[in-house]
């Protein structure tokens, strides 16, 4: 209860000690890292005092022990010393058959001015050599260590979000979930009643006419009730006629539209069977139908096309209105995105699951154009 009550200055308050904990290890890194390279800077100005050593002696002279140890201790930094007239002296940690490429040395030397100031050897006053060299590997790799640190507590921070996120809409999906079938429980009880009158209404012989289109509309009931009852729970699919679903999806909703509207539906001859699940599917093309004549404001034409190409069926919703801008032609399809004062965003985004997650197939923007209309595109397989 306390962390629920609490829970969001209890996040914050680890954001925050993370960042501290992972700024102080970046901190003392860079610290190492600079303590580290004046270590190196130390060593390759001892290696150049004994440098010096070897060329102010005699040739016939003794060097000392000391002078020929810190001469042969580095194993590791890589450096070249060049001579006052521009040509190679020694070098040490460097491939061999690279060091002949003159070009290769020019290289290196550019490359080392910028890990590290060069150290002059000098007889007097006067400068004979120049040791360049650069960082060891163990630096270049402790170079990068915040990097990676970094990386990793970014990718932790993502699982976080991720694991989060997907717990949030496991939570959001099921609360709604239990909203859909406890709106199908409380539709049914009504709906039954209205079943009762029905019957009623036909043996006290009243106009047959009137009782069909009531029968229409307690079947659209029935209809709507079993969609939202299926919220949350695989459906289950059949082979159909998908030509047949959609004229009847077609028909109902031409019947009941403002005469303002003009309707046409173009379909191939014979069958196209595919597994559906019809009480979703109609749901779908009514949610598209009813959009677009949301975005034609209530006049206009709209235009339904199904065609078939091998096993792929296309399904295109067409209509007049006012276009959709091609940077929102995936964001209509998310929850909660929409254009209308009143309305929950709700409609494509179901739109879209019904679609791909219980049918496998796609929905997309087929084209659309500022004031002159849109296409919206379902694709699907034909039932094997």
């Amino acid at each position: 209860m306390i962390f629920t009550k609490h829970g969001n200055a209890f996040r914050w308050i680890i954001i925050i000690a993370s960042f501290v904990i992972v700024s102080l290890i970046l901190w003392k890194t860079y610290e190492f890292f600079q303590h580290f390279k004046e270590e190196e800077r130390t060593k390759m100005e001892n290696w150049s005092l004994a440098q010096n050593e070897v060329i102010n002696s005699d040739v016939d002279s003794n060097m000392g022990e000391l002078t020929l140890q810190v001469l042969s201790s580095n194993k590791t930094t890589p450096m070249i010393l060049i001579n006052e007239d521009g040509s190679l002296g020694t070098y040490n940690n460097i491939d061999a058959t690279k060091i002949a490429d003159p070009l290769y040395v020019k290289k290196l030397i550019l490359r080392f001015k910028k890990e590290n100031s060069p150290i002059p050897i000098k007889i007097g006053n006067s400068i004979v050599s120049t040791i360049y060299y650069g960082n060891s590997p163990l630096l270049n790799k402790l170079k990068y260590y915040p990097l990676a640190l970094l990386l990793i507590v970014v990718l932790f921070g993502a699982v976080i979000f991720f694991f989060y996120s997907s717990n949030k809409n496991a939570t959001q999906n099921k609360l709604w979930s239990g909203m859909a079938k406890e709106t199908a429980h409380q539709i049914g009880t009504p709906l039954s009643s209205l079943i009762g009158w029905t019957e009623i209404l036909k043996s006290e012989h009243v106009n047959p006419d009137y009782i069909a289109e009531i029968e229409k509309d307690v079947d659209r009931l029935q209809t709507i009730t079993e969609r939202f009852s299926k919220i949350g729970s695989l459906p289950t699919l059949e082979v159909t006629d998908i030509i047949k679903e959609t004229i009847d999806s077609y028909d109902y909703l031409k019947a009941r539209s403002s005469n303002l509207i003009d309707f046409e539906i173009i379909t191939p001859e014979g069958d196209i069977p595919v597994n559906l699940n019809k009480q979703l599917y109609s749901w779908c093309i009514e949610n598209l139908v009813k959009n677009a004549i949301d975005a034609m404001k209530g006049r206009g034409k709209i235009i339904i096309e199904i065609s078939q190409l091998e096993d792929n069926i296309k399904v295109s919703i067409t209509d007049t209105g006012k276009g959709i801008a091609k940077k929102d032609f995936n964001k209509i399809f998310t929850p909660g995105y929409t254009t209308k004062k009143r309305g929950w965003g709700l409609g494509l985004s179901l739109t879209r699951r019904i679609i791909e997650d219980f049918h496998n197939g796609k929905i997309k923007i087929l084209q659309s154009q500022k004031e002159k209309g849109t296409t919206i595109q379902i694709s699907l397989k034909c039932a094997p």
